[in-house]
């Protein structure tokens, strides 16, 4: 059914949000993009710092990287305490496919995709099995760049309808807002590669 992949525009300002029904499944698939008042490498910074999500993410108690993985990514483990509802986890496979260069050009691009048995669920833990997504940061000009964040993620277990529906919005502009936050915080120095 065509009518069935149409995006619909739940926000334009701060940033713009759209979001579509995964077919299948109870999940949407979001997609959010707009300016941040960061440089790309900061940003970059900031994203690639998963151990450091804790501190800045919205509702993120836990953040680890796992382990590295065979094709230069990485496993990674993360927990949810969210209002209302019981603590969500999810493992997810992380993987950096361009970064911007030293000198400010080019385009940081990061995805990730649940991997929901690499290890056992805890017991007072609902596990999100349906988890993927993407960043793309750009350079935009002195201090800022241009980021869009696409995600599909299935809340898993009960959650109350109208929590679902502000989360989506409410979350997406929190999420881009603690991320420019953390990046205004980092140097733009790139970290040595392994």
């Amino acid at each position: 059914v065509a009518g069935a992949q149409e995006w619909e525009t739940v926000a334009t300002t701060p940033f713009l949000i759209k979001v579509r029904p995964r077919p299948g499944t109870k999940a949407k698939d979001i997609w959010a993009e707009g300016e941040l008042k960061a440089s790309a490498a900061q940003v970059q910074a900031a994203l690639e710092d998963q151990e450091s999500y804790r501190l800045f993410m919205p509702y993120v108690k836990e953040s680890r990287v796992v382990r590295p993985t065979e094709d230069g990514g990485r496993l990674t483990y993360t927990r949810l305490d969210l209002p209302v509802v019981s603590s969500r986890d999810y493992i997810c496979h992380v993987v950096t496919e361009s970064k911007v260069a030293p000198d400010g050009t080019g385009v940081y691009q990061q995805r990730w995709k649940a991997e929901p048995d690499a290890f056992p669920a805890r017991r007072d833990v609902v596990r999100l099995r349906l988890n993927e997504g993407s960043w793309k940061i750009e350079p935009k000009g002195e201090g800022t760049s241009w980021a869009v964040y696409k995600f599909t993620v299935d809340p898993a277990g009960s959650v109350p309808g109208f929590l679902a529906s502000v989360g989506q919005k409410d979350a997406v502009v929190d999420t881009l807002r603690a991320v420019e936050k953390r990046a205004k915080t980092l140097t733009a120095e790139t970290p040595p590669t392994k």
